[in-house]
């Protein structure tokens, strides 16, 4: 049951990335489309972005009840950037809303713009500051640790700051790809897919300053990469995907450039699950919480995963109902 518990948590970050962080990502690529891709990002997302949200709620949920001490770790010790993310959801899902949902087109809409684009940007990079606190290890429960050496050197560090930008870049390049099939136009499709290609080059480069940050902060990624057999064969196919993505991109086959771009947010995530596991959170000077040293009963195990399965089984179908229609739906616009 534990694996299965762990496997609840990975599916979910996993379409969180896919489907939450791309609607990150629209509101980032709002950014350099302005005025003119408001309409396609709006009639993107707006059926959506709610539901979206229901994987980021799995994941606490299953923390709290499977390892309750790597959920009261986290919340504890990085409740800084973690409130930073709960403001920035709040923040930019409130203003979308008035933005795409408001009858009257007044100025209030550019101050709705403007925090919608901004939390697009800040709230996937608290989502990296979060995760580098959870990898690099500078957590301490030392009860003569200072304020700042116990919330705040976690998650403030070159390292975490690289993988802060990296998060945005993943979500921008998803969001790119998804609204390359979204436009009317061939020019607007176009731009779209200009954008990914750009992006995608920046993820890999920052992909590559991720590690050196890594190796100058004393955590040795490419070592626990190469003794990972699954983080060396995702590094690899990774590497193998960037080509057949350009090639898809250059050919205008939106299905098999969504496709690749999944595949590649797969291979990243399994990377470092692989490099990783079995530890959820690398400590200081404490022995690290694992999936063995943290998890909760048995009978808590299997009562929460009766629950997951009952809750999936009528919040699945429902999901793929809500993009069905919407997807081949009319949706009100934002006038640019």
């Amino acid at each position: 049951m534990i694996y299965l518990a762990v496997v609840f948590v990975g599916i979910s970050l996993l379409l969180y990335v896919l489907l939450g962080g791309a609607d990150f990502g629209a509101g980032i690529i709002e950014i350099v489309t302005g005025k003119k891709g408001i309409n396609t990002i709006s009639k993107a997302i707006a059926p959506v972005w709610e539901a979206n949200h229901i994987w980021l709620i799995v994941i606490i949920v299953v923390l709290f009840n499977a390892f309750p001490a790597v959920y009261s770790t986290v919340t504890s010790y990085l409740h800084i950037p973690l409130m930073l993310i709960l403001l920035g959801i709040i923040f930019r899902g409130t203003a979308f809303t008035f933005r795409y949902y408001d009858p009257f087109q007044d100025k209030s809409h550019r101050v709705y713009t403007f925090v919608f684009k901004l939390f697009s940007v800040l709230t996937p990079f608290f989502l990296g500051l979060a995760l580098g606190a959870v990898i690099l290890g500078r957590m301490t429960l030392s009860p003569d640790a200072t304020f700042y050496e116990l919330y705040v050197a976690p998650w403030l560090n070159f390292f975490s700051l690289t993988l802060g930008v990296f998060v945005v870049l993943l979500f921008s390049f998803l969001a790119a790809v998804y609204l390359s099939g979204e436009p009317a136009s061939d020019e607007d499709r176009e731009s779209y897919r200009r954008y990914a290609k750009r992006l995608l080059l920046a993820l890999v480069a920052v992909g590559a300053l991720v590690f050196g940050a890594a190796e100058l902060a004393g955590l040795s990624l490419v070592k626990l990469y190469a003794s990972s057999w699954m983080s060396l064969a995702c590094a690899i196919l990774a590497t193998l995907f960037l080509p057949a993505f350009f090639y898809a991109i250059h050919k205008k086959n939106t299905l098999l450039s969504r496709l690749i771009a999944g595949a590649l947010t797969v291979f990243i995530l399994l990377g470092w699950f692989g490099a990783q596991f079995p530890v959820l959170v690398v400590l200081q000077d404490s022995e690290s919480l694992t999936i063995y040293n943290t998890v909760a009963s048995d009978s808590t195990l299997l009562m929460m995963i009766v629950a997951l399965f009952g809750g999936l089984a009528i919040v699945i179908p429902l999901l793929v109902y809500l993009f069905r229609v919407y997807k081949f739906s009319e949706e009100p616009g934002i006038e640019s």
